[in-house]
């Protein structure tokens, strides 16, 4: 188990730092930027005292810092960015962290478009979206014994 601890651990973000990174956040937003800084929040916590097994082991995430950061929204082929600039961002909220790959990332067949003309397409894509889990959270509340639990932002 020791061997895999540097791995599993926030210490594995030190070759990202400095790099294009791709973050997803639980509220569905897409986030690209440089990683410059993480903390140690990512340190394990275990859930049992004597012995640490892959199943009684909890990582937690590590707060982000992103620099030069942008928004992307995406519409079918096309997308849209928004300056968000320095972005500190909470680790429990990070769903995806991603390094982008420098010589591919002009190669994908999507075009750049004003962010004011794909805003309303994405938000309407995420409204039906919301509308289709709610229906599905109904079905499964009524029908099946689940329960409801989330809220807002926890679509993932």
């Amino acid at each position: 188990m020791d061997s895999l601890i540097p791995f599993t651990t926030s210490g594995s973000l030190v070759d990202c730092v400095d790099r294009k990174m791709l973050v997803i956040l639980r509220d569905g937003r897409k986030l690209h930027g440089v990683l410059r800084s993480y903390d140690q929040f990512g340190q394990p916590a275990f859930t049992a005292l004597f012995q640490a097994t892959p199943s009684n082991v909890l990582f937690n995430p590590a707060n982000l810092v992103l620099e030069d950061t942008v928004e992307r929204i995406y519409h079918g082929n096309a997308f849209a960015e928004s300056w968000r600039g320095l972005y500190l961002i909470r680790g429990e909220n990070v769903v995806l962290l991603g390094e982008i790959d420098l010589d591919r990332e002009d190669d994908i067949p999507l075009q750049q478009v004003d962010w004011n003309t794909l805003e309303p397409y994405h938000k309407n894509e995420a409204d039906a979206k919301k509308q289709r889990e709610e229906a599905k959270s109904q079905i499964l509340y009524e029908k099946k014994g689940f329960c409801k639990e989330g809220g807002e932002g926890d679509g993932y």
